[in-house]
């Protein structure tokens, strides 16, 4: 089975979704997703090699076809490319080896991330790769990284940078497939190796160009039927929308964001910021406040960017506002298609320097934003999305980055937030304990930052990836997040 437990058959047609992350892919915008990994190679059976470390992750992989499948573009483009099981996969165009100069630490492994995370991913293999990186010394790294350091135990790791396109996974999907590849035990098996591949035709040949053109032209004849079938549905969310306008209870509207840095044309290059957080902390926010963890997250990254902000004489007077994805993988009724999101926007607060203030007026905007979410059908994006044609769709987003009309029109939103809960638990991968998982996410022209946090066995990690004309200075922006969670946890524990 899958990690998100949707079965895979030979040949496949990318959701309008999935698909439309490749339509929106330029040498700057790349729609990959990252994850770095620090693992304590001490408690791998037998000691860390980087052969074995590859073989077993080749084992595992084998059970997930996101990792053995590639993409294929249906003839004349006249329906959304395929998934085909890669019949020439080799595990070694896939996982890399690199070691670190001398007593590398964190400076020289931000260094190194940064540019792979600036690398796009090849189209003519199964769309993910891992650079297993070799000699970093984590003695302590300066500010917001000396407290990651702290937490994950100062001695020499092996660090694991992965990426996968996002056409493949989405935030929930993509921790499942982190926990399918883990075990829990440093001598267990991982849970995908246990597994086997779940498509009984993995051992056929790839389809040719007239089996996939038939497919595609088969599904296209689809689409008019599939249209009116969205209309009505659509509809009444526009009037329900209005309605909650007028009684003030909608979620914040996109369009109307101030204007910052963060949101002009970006480059292909990047920049990354990573630190920790304890979890703990949140949830006693949470126990003295009544808000959620998720409110607590957005209150603090309000309090962070406030902060940056100000120090570049940057912060506008309206509060900024983000896209916050939202899981409809349990509500969707569409088995097909990795990406099963909707989002909501939700203003963060930057206008309001108290920080216990900031989490009031958030948690109650917040309840309305999430009502307002609801609302709307869990297959709405998923559905509108299949009508996106990828030569029109393409095109159209070649020509925004062209005419820079993301730093002339209004600004959709300012950054991308994500919360994605991960297992409360010691995990190992391929023998090695996780003793840090940092998740990166990808960034669009007009919004030049996106900020990532994964909870995982008690500690809240943190992952920032920019655009370095938005963000040049990304450790001065992580410093801030852990400064924000103890002045509002003190203020929680003086006024609650």
């Amino acid at each position: 089975m899958t990690p998100d437990n949707t079965r895979l058959d030979c040949m496949e047609h990318l959701s309008g979704l999935d698909a439309s992350f490749l339509y929106l892919e330029t040498p700057e915008q790349l729609m990959h997703v990252c994850a770095l990994f620090v693992l304590d190679p001490a408690t791998s059976p037998g000691g860390y090699e980087f052969g074995k470390f590859r073989d077993a992750l080749d084992v595992a992989v084998a059970g997930i076809p996101q990792f053995t499948r590639k993409v294929r573009k249906v003839p004349f483009e006249i329906a959304h490319p395929v998934w085909v099981h890669d019949t020439h996969f080799d595990i070694n165009r896939h996982v890399h080896r690199v070691a670190l100069p001398g007593d590398g630490g964190y400076a020289e492994l931000i260094e190194l991330i940064t540019h792979l995370a600036s690398l796009p991913l090849s189209r003519h293999h199964p769309l993910w790769e891992m650079w297993v990186i070799e000699g970093y010394h984590d003695t302590g790294r300066g500010s917001a990284a000396e407290k990651s350091a702290d937490l994950a135990g100062a001695s020499d790791k092996v660090v694991v940078f992965a990426k996968m396109h996002h056409a493949a996974v989405d935030g929930a999907s993509g921790a499942s497939i982190v926990s399918h590849l883990c075990a829990l035990e440093p001598d267990a098996a991982p849970v995908a190796a246990t597994m086997g591949a779940d498509y009984d035709d993995a051992d056929q040949g790839e389809p040719g160009a007239l089996e996939i053109f038939g497919r595609g032209f088969v599904a296209s004849l689809a689409r008019p039927f599939n249209l009116t079938r969205i209309i009505q549905p659509s509809v009444d969310v526009v009037v329900k929308t209005v309605e909650r306008m007028r009684r003030g209870t909608a979620m914040a509207p996109p369009f109307k964001a101030p204007r910052t840095p963060f949101n002009n044309n970006i480059t292909g290059q990047r920049s990354i910021g990573v630190t920790d957080m304890l979890l703990d902390d949140f949830k006693e926010i949470r126990r003295l406040s009544g808000a959620t963890v998720n409110d607590v997250v957005l209150t603090i990254a309000g309090g962070a960017l406030r902060r940056y902000l100000a120090d570049h004489n940057d912060l506008p007077d309206a509060p900024l506002l983000a896209t916050v994805p939202v899981s409809v993988r349990e509500e969707s009724q569409r088995s097909e298609g990795m990406n099963k999101v909707s989002a909501l926007f939700a203003r963060l607060g930057t206008d309001i320097d108290d920080p216990w203030e900031r989490l009031i007026a958030m948690g109650e905007a917040n309840r309305n934003a999430k009502e307002h979410q609801k609302a709307i059908p869990a297959d709405a994006l998923q559905d509108w999305a299949e009508f996106a044609p990828p030569r029109t769709f393409g095109l159209a987003m070649r020509t925004y980055a062209a005419l820079r009309i993301s730093e002339r029109g209004p600004v959709v939103h300012n950054l991308v937030i994500s919360n994605v809960p991960g297992p409360q638990m010691p995990l190992y991968f391929m023998g090695a304990k996780i003793d840090a998982l940092y998740p990166l996410g990808p960034i669009f022209h007009g919004a030049g930052l996106n900020v990532t946090v994964l909870s995982n066995n008690g500690i809240v990690h943190v992952g920032i990836i920019a655009c370095p004309a938005a963000v040049p200075d990304p450790e001065l922006l992580v410093d801030y997040f852990p400064l924000e969670l103890t002045k509002l946890r003190e203020q929680a524990e003086q006024l609650a």
